[in-house]
């Protein structure tokens, strides 16, 4: 592979492959859901093969239109979105955007998204059929059938989702997890328990913003999702947390903008990285941060990413 400053990899002399949850992944750089679409128009910047993997826009058993506009925000350091979930179908995905991403040599994550412990499981079985390499379930939805409350806010909802995935499911199983959470670990741990091959954390932080002329929310919907690198600081804390709680590995995202944010959350313990909004300041933001963690593992004499993962010293 060329790295985006157009070196080859051998000549630096370092190895970015990591192998994670069974599944081998050519470097450690993986697009976020929400961020990347199913990679379409982000393929007209550069060959999606240079990527590790595609982690796709979540889906849903049936198709959602989204929340009504607006539904995006700016903050100082980040953005806020309540989209929605806007969506095709689990069904239109595989029928029309699987078969084009198989077209590239990168791992396929595909994210889902559920009202019920049913939705999930359905779903989980119709992408291992259409032999997807690994399901990213997202545990931050409405439980429709608890009040609205959230799967992922407790440890029992965390792990009764994850229980039904792991049954219908033939490849990897990775539960995103919600920051909105008091201990973080005790979910991790929950998830590890029902069978999760591995978490995935942060989703966004829920947040407002007020137009003061209106004194209004400014979203629609009233509150949304904080990303950007306003959420990082936390995103490494509760990435080192659970992966200090856990023994399946950590796909960590939050924030992260450049290579060394990068090769941060990989020293917390994560052995993925996810990148997201970045994507939108900077559609090249993946391919241009594998190449700048290249360059730092070649400048420290490291031969190896994944010599870094969990290695911070802690004082």
């Amino acid at each position: 592979m060329i790295s985006e400053f157009g070196i080859r990899n051998s000549e630096l002399g370092v190895d970015l492959r990591i192998e994670f949850a069974g599944v081998l992944f050519k470097n450690p750089i993986v697009t976020a859901s929400g961020t990347f679409g199913f990679g379409r128009e982000y393929g007209e910047f550069y060959d999606l093969s240079r990527l590790g993997g595609v982690c796709v826009k979540g889906l849903t058993v049936k198709p959602r239109l989204g929340n009504l506009p607006p539904r995006i925000a700016e903050t100082a350091i980040g953005m806020l979105n309540s989209v929605g979930l806007q969506n095709p179908g689990v069904d239109a995905f595989i029928a029309e955007e699987l078969p084009f991403l198989r077209g590239f040599d990168t791992v396929v994550i595909a994210n889902i998204s559920g009202n019920t412990v049913e939705e999930y499981a359905e779903m989980a079985e119709k992408l291992s059929d259409a032999k997807v390499d690994m399901l990213e379930v997202n545990v931050s939805c409405p439980n429709v059938k608890a009040g609205g409350m959230q799967f992922g806010t407790s440890a029992q909802g965390a792990a009764s989702v994850t229980e039904a995935v792991k049954k219908r499911s033939d490849v990897p199983v990775m539960v995103k997890l919600s920051p909105n959470v008091t201990d973080i670990a005790e979910i991790a741990r929950a998830c590890e328990s029902a069978g999760a091959d591995a978490v995935s954390l942060i989703n966004t932080l829920l947040a407002m913003r007020i137009d003061t002329s209106s004194r209004k929310p400014i979203l629609h919907n009233n509150v949304g999702g904080l990303s950007g690198p306003a959420i990082f600081p936390v995103a490494v804390r509760m990435v080192w947390q659970a992966a200090s709680a856990v023994k399946i590995p950590v796909f960590g995202m939050g924030g992260v903008m450049d290579g060394d944010n990068a090769i941060e959350m990989m020293l917390a313990g994560a052995s993925l990285i996810g990148v997201g909004t970045a994507c939108f300041d900077d559609p090249y933001a993946p391919v241009r941060i594998i190449g700048e963690m290249e360059k730092y593992l070649a400048r420290n004499g490291i031969s190896a990413a994944k010599d870094l993962m969990g290695k911070v010293e802690l004082n």
